[in-house]
């Protein structure tokens, strides 16, 4: 592409896509919450609860930012450390916010109880689902996919759908809508720490890489906020090592504040225990 290709950066780009995708998700959610709830579920019973409703909201909330201008146009055609925070959103931040907005008794009714459970039931297993996520994310770390990306739409898109499906995935043994396929919360620690291992070693390649690994990002005839490509690439491997590790360490935080709370309030409880 030509220096005028880039000559304004912060350029309006409509993501009609984007906006189609969300509007079609946010219409479903609602004509399945108030047309189909109320006939899946027991009377009284509420077929999506208030946190439901708000993690959905804020998962739409974070699929439009992360996928139209200006994150979207800024970390395609100038720096990868934008393209890198894109990425966290897509598969950190998204996918458990749309698990939490998933009723249980809606993905029970599209899976079913037979075959549709147990490849359900066989791909959201800790280790399946952690290495089938870990592949993807180095496979999006290779150069040529990076930059045939950059310049193809559609497959840009669909890596795009591939890192939220296989993060869905990862992300159903720690709050998927199944209890009973979600781990012990000393599990949920142990799989936490280990997730954020793997990401390590594409993130210390991008800091230490002595010229910029990737042609789309270090042949810009123009750069945003003055970054140099070796410093748009270094803020990329720094934003996926500490920011993933930092996540997860809260994540690790509080799953286990919660569950030392509960274990302090039934070994002090005042009330007698039934034999």
């Amino acid at each position: 592409m030509t220096a005028a290709a880039f000559a304004d950066p912060w350029r309006f780009q409509p993501n009609i896509e984007v906006y189609v995708l969300v509007g079609f998700l946010i219409g479903a959610y609602v004509y399945t919450v108030r047309v189909l709830g109320p006939r899946a579920v027991p009377p009284g019973e509420q077929p999506a609860s208030r946190r439901n409703q708000w993690c959905f909201v804020a998962g739409m909330v974070v699929m439009f930012g992360a996928s139209t201008w200006p994150v979207h146009q800024i970390g395609e055609d100038y720096l990868y450390s934008v393209h890198m925070v894109q990425h966290m959103l897509l598969s950190y931040v998204l996918p458990p916010l749309l698990l939490l907005a998933t009723p249980e008794w809606l993905l029970r009714v599209v899976i079913g109880t037979g075959r549709g459970y147990r490849v359900v039931a066989f791909f959201t297993r800790p280790v399946t689902a952690a290495v089938i996520y870990n592949l993807v994310i180095m496979l999006l770390h290779v150069p040529d996919v990076v930059n045939n990306a950059a310049n193809s739409a559609p497959l840009h898109y669909s890596l795009h759908v591939l890192v939220v499906s296989t993060a869905l995935l990862m992300w159903s043994p720690l709050v998927g809508p199944f209890r009973e396929l979600q781990m012990k919360p000393g599990g949920k620690i142990v799989y936490l720490f280990l997730l954020g291992v793997v990401p390590t070693l594409p993130a210390m390649w991008l800091s230490l890489a002595d010229k910029p690994v990737y042609s789309r990002y270090g042949d810009q005839p123009v750069r945003v906020w003055g970054l140099g490509a070796m410093e748009d690439q270094q803020a990329a491997g720094l934003i996926m090592k500490l920011g993933g590790n930092v996540y997860m360490a809260v994540l690790i935080i509080v799953i286990y504040a919660t569950q030392f709370a509960r274990t302090e309030r039934g070994e002090n409880s005042y009330r007698r225990r039934l034999s």
